[in-house]
């Protein structure tokens, strides 16, 4: 928690506020956090992965710094152009895509697209074109907290015939994009996708294509409760990676992080809402806060992202307790496999705070399940 963060919150509840649990971000932190990227990968630009908070102030402050975006559909694109983004600095990253969604971005003056079938590209090719697409390949996403499906992304080699394909339809083959998985805590997890990537690279140019562009995808981790190497670390791991596998030729590069920009930005204060035990002989307490999966933190989602939560009784007796939101649903339990340390004496009304969580917090919560409002944010 930052200084700014604690003043905040030490003004809210001198002034008697006490709307639910909320999220508050400091701004400082963003911008740090920008900085450090830029600095650490000084020839590579920066697609900040608007999906992790789309937040007006977050946006216009990293417009402001020359940050490019990385969106996931036409809402988005909007956001980034409404905050001060030109159209060139703007990705469309999201391999499914409606092609009337297709045609609106590239009237919005978006033309760099992610694809990864040949029916994406026949989308583009008639809604968008003359596009760049870059086609993105499949990761093993080892060392990632929130590992990737296979949801996105196809074999490199299909990739080959994907790019091509693209090209017979009159668009431009830019490049390939690939994503490690999300939280990768492992900097040389790149080390892998690249090769891949270069392999690409080869056969695309013994085809007669020339590719330009790597997308290196996020995956870059924010600090829970264990933690995690400095984005200098990966810098010069994902650097010495490109020397390796593409020699002196090294491509263009964008990287798209999300989570490493804006998670460490943000706390939520939330409330003990009820302590209580299923029997009389139960050593494991349950503890129901204000806020859950519904509310905000659906990260918890089967215990993969752990966050770090506070209290005001930190230092005292610890007992392990399942961990659960308000709401009535029975999968709004956040750590029941893995019972979460809390102090014994914590009690209803305590309020606690929860780290971590400027990122993939404020947009996963509901409008109104179980009537709860959103989460209240606030940007400092």
């Amino acid at each position: 928690m930052t200084e700014r963060i604690r003043d905040f919150l030490r003004a809210r509840r001198d002034n008697g506020v006490d709307e639910g649990p909320c999220l508050v971000v400091d701004l400082d932190v963003v911008r740090d956090n920008y900085q450090a990227f830029a600095k650490a990968l000084p020839d590579t630009r920066v697609f900040y992965a608007v999906k992790a908070n789309p937040a007006p102030e977050v946006l216009r402050l990293l417009a402001s710094l020359g940050s490019c975006f990385d969106t996931a559909s036409v809402a988005e694109i909007e956001m980034a152009l409404t905050a001060g983004a030109s159209a060139d600095r703007i990705s469309y990253g999201n391999t499914i895509k409606k092609e009337r969604d297709v045609a609106r971005a590239h009237a919005l003056g978006v033309r760099l697209f992610a694809v990864d079938c040949e029916a994406e590209v026949e989308k583009i090719a008639r809604a968008a074109p003359g596009a760049r697409v870059f086609c993105r390949i499949l990761s093993d996403c080892v060392g990632a907290e929130w590992p990737l499906s296979r949801k996105f992304g196809c074999e490199p080699a299909m990739a080959v015939d994907v790019l091509e394909h693209a090209l017979r339809l009159g668009l431009e083959p830019y490049g390939v994009s690939f994503h490690v998985g999300s939280q990768q805590r492992n900097p040389h997890a790149w080390d892998r996708a690249l090769a891949s990537a270069a392999a690409v690279f080869r056969e695309c140019g013994e085809r007669g294509m020339a590719l330009s562009m790597v997308n290196l995808g996020g995956g870059f981790p924010t600090k829970y409760l264990k933690n995690v190497p400095t984005v200098k670390t990966y810098g010069s791991a994902i650097f010495r990676a490109l020397r390796k596998h593409f020699g002196n030729a090294i491509p263009e590069t964008i990287i798209e992080p999300g989570r490493g920009m804006v998670g460490n930005a943000g706390l939520i204060e939330a409330e003990v809402v009820l302590v209580s035990k299923k029997s009389e002989h139960d050593e494991v307490r349950w503890v129901y806060l204000d806020i859950g999966k519904f509310g905000g933190l659906a990260e918890t989602m089967d215990e993969s992202i752990r966050y770090a939560i506070r209290t005001p009784h930190d230092g005292s007796e610890m007992a392990p307790c399942v961990l659960a939101g308000p709401t009535c649903d029975s999968a709004d339990v956040m750590y029941e496999k893995e019972p979460y340390l809390l102090p014994v004496s914590l009690s209803i009304g305590d309020k606690v705070l929860i780290e971590g969580t400027g990122a993939y917090t404020s947009t996963y919560s509901s409008v109104a399940f179980n009537g709860i409002p959103p989460l209240t944010t606030y940007h400092i």
